[in-house]
């Protein structure tokens, strides 16, 4: 089985279509306006420069996620980066210098995006240093916001191409139940800090079966838009281990939600994106460079945040050579006989497959063979 690339000018189109949206939510800050309406000449010339290293053999992502510490200063119900303790390598993680160069390459290689997440990314504090120095490049950061402070919302104030992350569960009750009693009301501060300074920032919103009704609730969505987020990150709860399965939502769940997205994109002026639900005209999972993968703390190259796998590492090699990973490879080329299971994420379902191709692991096990038990499972958050 070959390598489905049909999807690659879909996905391309719909990258180039959200800054295109972008413009016209800022129209009444001209200068962000502006900004977004150069990215999209940009996305356009990266599209192109990924287009000629894949038909040199190198297929770049279009989204690289880079966690770039495990260190956080909370500990939230369900956070993936802590579930996954035991089964990723203990390392130095990357240090600025090497963070620096593995911008520079993603940037040669025609990256469009590279999304810091953690731990809690502004723990390092030189990060937003790094951001300065490639102005062209876009950088999400999905951050709990606890530490945006003055000095932090003035470097957003200078770089239009950091776009902040705010995590939040939904009501205080959702929000403070899962991060800690107080940090609602600290999120809500730092929403109106953002708002007030004129940044382009956005929520992250992590569905789970009980909180479905209050995150897909119109008034909610209304509150979040009015207090300045004007990007709305719909993350499905997806199963990475044993102990909380009631939190994954329910299939009639998923369903709604598809329509309440269309709703939102067409009542509200914010970017609205869904994952995995956004998915399905691309073919399937985009993780393992389909559309993005993930790079560790440590610097080992995954096929996605909540599959913590890799035979590659960018402290060993350059990104180029590690994203032509036998890994990523296969998973690449098996596309079709993954989909999204009850729990949301193919690639945990069919983990033992994905465990196999790492070479430590053994010979490569056929995926259509395997036949995994349904576990309980405490899920994706951060």
């Amino acid at each position: 089985m070959t390598e489905d690339n049909a999807y690659i000018d879909i996905l391309n189109d719909s990258i180039a279509g959200y800054f295109r949206d972008a413009v016209l939510i800022t129209l009444k800050q001209p200068r962000t306006a502006l900004f977004f309406l150069r990215t999209v000449w940009r996305q356009k010339k990266a599209a192109h420069t990924r287009g000629k290293w894949q038909s040199n053999g190198v297929h770049v992502p279009a989204l690289l996620i880079i966690s770039v510490t495990n260190k956080c200063n909370l500990r939230c119900k369900g956070c993936y980066a802590y579930a996954h303790e035991k089964r990723r390598s203990k390392g130095d993680e990357l240090d600025d210098r090497r963070l620096r160069s593995l911008v520079a390459e993603a940037q040669e290689l025609g990256v469009a995006a590279i999304l810091f997440a953690g731990g809690e990314p502004l723990m390092r504090k030189e990060l937003l240093d790094i951001t300065r120095d490639f102005p062209s490049m876009i950088f999400p950061i999905v951050t709990n916001g606890t530490l945006i402070d003055e000095r932090v919302i003035a470097q957003f104030k200078q770089q239009k191409n950091v776009l902040p992350v705010v995590s939040i569960e939904g009501d205080e009750r959702d929000t403070d139940g899962r991060r800690g009693r107080g940090m609602f009301g600290r999120i809500r501060d730092v929403m109106e800090q953002m708002r007030t300074n004129g940044i382009f920032f956005g929520c992250s919103l992590t569905i789970t079966r009980s909180n479905f009704e209050t995150i897909t609730d119109p008034e909610f969505i209304r509150s979040l838009t009015q207090s300045g987020s004007k990007l709305l990150l719909f993350l499905e709860y997806v199963s990475v281990e044993e102990g909380t399965e009631e939190w994954v939502p329910t299939e009639e769940q998923r369903a709604s939600l598809r329509t309440k997205m269309e709703e939102f994109k067409a009542h509200f002026p914010a970017l609205v994106i869904a994952i995995p639900g956004d998915e399905e005209q691309y073919g399937g999972c985009l993780a393992a460079g389909r559309g993005f993968a993930h790079i560790s703390a440590e610097g080992n190259l995954e096929p996605c945040p909540v599959s913590p796998y890799s035979d590659a590492n960018v402290l060993q090699s350059s990104l180029a050579t590690a994203l032509q990973s036998k890994l990523l490879r296969e998973i690449r080329r098996q596309s079709g006989a993954l989909s999204e299971t009850a729990g949301g994420c193919a690639l945990w379902a069919e983990r033992e497959w994905i465990r196999s191709l790492v070479p430590s692991k053994g010979d490569i096990i056929p995926l259509q063979s395997l036949s995994i038990p349904k576990e309980r499972s405490e899920c994706i958050g951060r």
